[in-house]
């Protein structure tokens, strides 16, 4: 008990200092592209500094020294990567990954969001981040190597356009909800519009589907129609 309440404060101090001051550098080696996480490999790196210095820092198992090396080649490791990633684009692609276009047109790109492991209900909460509601007024939607979601909308669905020529001053009828996922019908979103399966079989005959289970993805429009996604064949 005693050993556990006995701490050699100025130890402390110094070490927390020291790791402070070295992480003050090493930050600024760094540069602003690991400060602000562009990619997963930054953040993952940012964290693992972190981790490291706060261990030479309020470890007092930890030998300040060995902990010191393993932060400076951490991080030099680190910076090493980025000017060979500046260099050589093959090897940016390597370590950075590519940027994915999930939406094409108002189409959705099912081979593309399984490649990424994105699922619908993710891509919806990122259009929402972005003010869509609707997939078909998308152009393109491109996920970013840093798991964001950047969104064109089509023309027509510019907020400046929309201004010019005055389209959706009216009420809208119903909200964008998702009613088929998957292949899986959304019934909770059927029964908030009062919507019934008769209808929505009605819609999918309108775009060529004879069963639920042919569609990835179909969207209920503010003036009551469908937007339909099939999945592809394969």
């Amino acid at each position: 008990m005693d050993d556990w309440l006995k701490v050699d404060f100025w130890e402390m101090v110094l070490r927390s200092a020291a790791t402070f001051g070295v992480l003050l550098l090493l930050t600024r080696l760094l540069g602003k592209k690991q400060m602000s996480q562009l990619t997963f490999f930054n953040y993952v790196t940012g964290i693992t500094i972190g981790s490291i210095a706060g261990n030479i820092a309020g470890e007092s198992e930890t030998p300040f020294f060995d902990g010191l090396v393993s932060l400076v080649t951490w991080t030099l490791l680190t910076v090493v990567l980025s000017l060979i990633s500046l260099k050589w684009p093959g090897a940016r692609v390597m370590l950075d990954n590519e940027p994915t276009i999930v939406i094409k047109d108002g189409r959705l790109d099912e081979k593309a969001m399984k490649s990424v492991q994105l699922h619908l209900d993710d891509l919806n909460m990122m259009l929402r981040e972005n003010g869509v509601f609707v997939v078909k007024d998308v152009r393109y939607a491109i996920l970013e190597t840093n798991g964001a979601l950047s969104v064109l909308l089509k023309g027509q669905n510019l907020p400046a356009t929309k201004k010019d020529v005055n389209v959706g001053s009216g009420p809208s009828k119903f909200l964008p909800a998702e009613i088929i996922s998957d292949g899986k019908i959304v019934k909770k979103n059927l029964k908030e519009y009062n919507l019934t399966e008769e209808w929505l079989q009605k819609e999918l005959g309108k775009h060529g589907v004879s069963r639920p289970e042919q569609v990835f993805f179909a969207q209920l429009q503010e003036d009551g129609t469908l937007d339909v996604n099939v999945k592809e064949q394969s």
